[in-house]
């Protein structure tokens, strides 16, 4: 034996006495949103929770353009876990090349149901604007390209016999992008598709009197699921004094068929056993529970999330 092959074998043997593990750490990456959204401080929650509770795991959190991006990432195993609205995972598993997926995203694994996503559509008090007919003629971004926000987006607008050409300017921004252009009068109002709160929006309401703009029920009512009626209690954000009615859709956490059984599970477990740690994060997290995390799941589970599940008698 030659003196590099004994001190190899030296090393082996020396791990193995250490009790040293046999196998690479884990990666975790979970693709969030932008960082002035809910997806990224939860998302950061969540890598918090990975690491320090599941063995061997090594995490990072990504910010990105949210569900879209994120769909797509997942299917290129250019992640773990991601953050995403019902309707894009569902056109995401269907294919829809109008929503952003040219061909059916057929790796993708649901994890969890979390919370809804309300759409938030906020004009400066100054515009005038007091109703979403009001939008016709004004200025509005209506999300990233092709985010989840601008699917919401097309969808609230076609449900209220209007479209884009209704607008006298559109714009195709994150969230803290849209709230500094109408801080700079720039731009009368934003749509967001986001948890209750959401820090661009309560930075904007801090900054400047907002109206915030109702959206029917029966919006609802024309989509279907997964939208459903909702309301936005007053005092969410300064200045809001009334409650004010809109639509919500619900959020995912997802994977994709490549991540092992067991992190697909531990990834889950640690989820539900770790609540406190979420809404510390943001309160969105507050409205996450097991007994909601199969509800309208567009996708197949992972098989490491529905072994988490039967263990909790969701699954028979």
């Amino acid at each position: 034996m030659n003196k590099i092959t004994s001190a190899v074998g030296g090393a082996i043997l020396a791990a193995v006495a250490l009790g040293a593990p046999a196998k690479a750490d884990e990666f975790i990456n979970v693709l969030t949103g932008g960082t002035s959204g809910v997806y990224y401080p939860l998302g950061a929650g969540l890598a918090n929770i990975y690491g320090e509770k599941i063995e061997g795991a090594r995490t990072q959190v990504q910010s990105t353009k949210a569900s879209v991006e994120n769909l797509n990432l997942l299917q290129s195993g250019g992640g773990e876990i991601a953050f995403a609205l019902g309707d894009s995972v569902a056109a995401a598993w269907a294919g829809d090349e109008e929503a952003g997926f040219p061909a059916k995203l057929d790796q993708l694994r649901g994890i969890a149901a979390i919370y809804p996503n309300f759409i938030q559509v906020v004009a400066s008090k100054e515009s005038g604007i007091t109703d979403f007919e009001g939008l016709k003629g004004r200025s509005l971004s209506v999300g990233a390209p092709a985010s989840g926000t601008e699917l919401n987006a097309r969808a609230i607008f076609g449900a209220m016999d209007m479209s884009y050409d209704d607008l006298g300017k559109v714009e195709y921004l994150p969230f803290a992008e849209s709230v500094e252009l109408i801080k700079n009068r720039q731009l009368d109002g934003t749509l967001q598709s986001a948890g209750l709160g959401v820090a661009s929006i309560r930075d904007l309401s801090s900054s400047l009197p907002i109206t915030v703009v109702a959206i029917p029920a029966s919006v609802a009512e024309t989509l279907g699921a997964p939208y459903i009626a909702a309301t936005i209690p007053a005092g969410t954000y300064d200045g809001q004094d009334a409650d004010v009615p809109t639509v919500a859709v619900s959020n995912y956490l997802v994977s994709h068929a490549g991540v092992s059984d067991e992190t697909a599970y531990q990834m889950t477990k640690q989820l539900f056993e770790n609540l406190d740690t979420l809404v510390a994060a943001h309160q969105a997290a507050s409205q996450i529970t097991v007994e909601h995390a199969l509800d309208g799941m567009p996708i197949p589970l992972h098989p490491g999330a529905e072994r988490y599940y039967r263990e909790q008698g969701l699954i028979q």
